[in-house]
């Protein structure tokens, strides 16, 4: 049991790195974006092709975040100055990707068995197995990309990015381009989320052109689950329950695995878990509209 908690731990931070990218364009913009389901491939396709080259391990991870900063851009380029709807410009860039992802790789997949990884390097240096290191790399630079973002978003230009999110016309009658914050927002979003797909490579020494498919699902679990559990007061409190959320459901996900459920059932269990969470609100208010009238029909009797 412990060792099953230890890697869904490790994994779970992995995958917060990509969460964060997804609190950023859902949450921080408000732009439903599909494109992580492409660039999360994007960034283990590069990570992967460079270091079966020859490449170092974390030369690879800067340059599968630079990847996915183009994949937004491309995504922010469409929406602001096509005027194509979001939802349909990361639709139509995550197609585009599948291609570009082949490409990148050459083949459907790459593996990188006995291949020198950045696990690899820490496991030598630090003497602990690869589940540690994992732990130990996936933390470290999990919570210093929340440090960054702390700091970033409260500059001008990190401002500007937050408040395009909650008032667009606000900002724009104080002379921002909203333009130019959106597409920022989405190329921050798309390269945390392409730096999470070759971390994730890496950690599971292989790329597949299909590893990106479901993942804006389980960001959005994992984003929820961070909010329903460990709140939301402030800025700093939200970037990190987002990682606790990440971790929380990798958890939960280890732990109904272990009491029988079937792996191919997943994906449907991480939809329902979504779709119920999404929907706490409106069964809150349906419970607090039952509650005035129950106490107004007491007042009439």
């Amino acid at each position: 049991m412990e060792q099953i908690l230890l890697g869904a731990v490790s994994l779970g931070l992995l995958w917060s790195i990509m969460t964060l990218g997804v609190y950023i364009s859902y949450r921080v913009l408000d732009v439903a974006d599909l494109t992580v389901e492409g660039s999360i491939t994007l960034g283990a396709a590069v990570t992967a092709r460079l270091i079966v080259t020859g490449g170092d391990p974390y030369v690879a991870l800067v340059f599968s975040f630079l990847a996915g900063l183009g994949a937004g851009l491309v995504t922010g380029l469409l929406h602001t100055k096509l005027r194509i709807p979001a939802l349909l410009s990361g639709i139509l860039t995550m197609i585009a990707l599948y291609s570009v992802n082949l490409r990148v790789m050459g083949m459907a997949n790459i593996s990188m068995l006995r291949m020198t990884t950045a696990y690899s390097i820490i496991g030598s240096l630090l003497g602990v197995n690869k589940t540690l290191s994992v732990i130990i790399l996936g933390g470290a630079m999990a919570l210093i990309i929340v440090l960054i973002l702390y700091w970033f978003f409260g500059t001008e230009v990190g401002s500007a990015i937050r408040a395009t999110g909650n008032n667009p016309f606000m900002v724009r009658a104080q002379g921002v381009n909203t333009d130019n914050t959106i597409i920022l927002g989405l190329m921050l979003a798309n390269g945390l989320v392409a730096l999470s797909g070759g971390l994730i490579a890496q950690s599971q020494n292989y790329a597949d052109v299909q590893m990106g498919t479901g993942s804006i699902v389980i960001g959005l679990a994992s984003l929820i689950i961070g909010e329903v559990l460990f709140g939301k007061r402030n800025f700093l409190s939200r970037l990190l329950s987002v990682l606790f959320g990440a971790i929380t459901y990798r958890i939960i996900i280890a732990l109904v695995l272990r009491l029988g459920m079937p792996a191919d059932d997943l994906k449907l269990f991480t939809a329902i878990t979504v779709a119920l969470a999404l929907s706490l609100p409106r069964f809150k208010d349906l419970r607090d509209t039952l509650k005035v009238s129950m106490n107004g029909r007491k007042k009439h009797a």
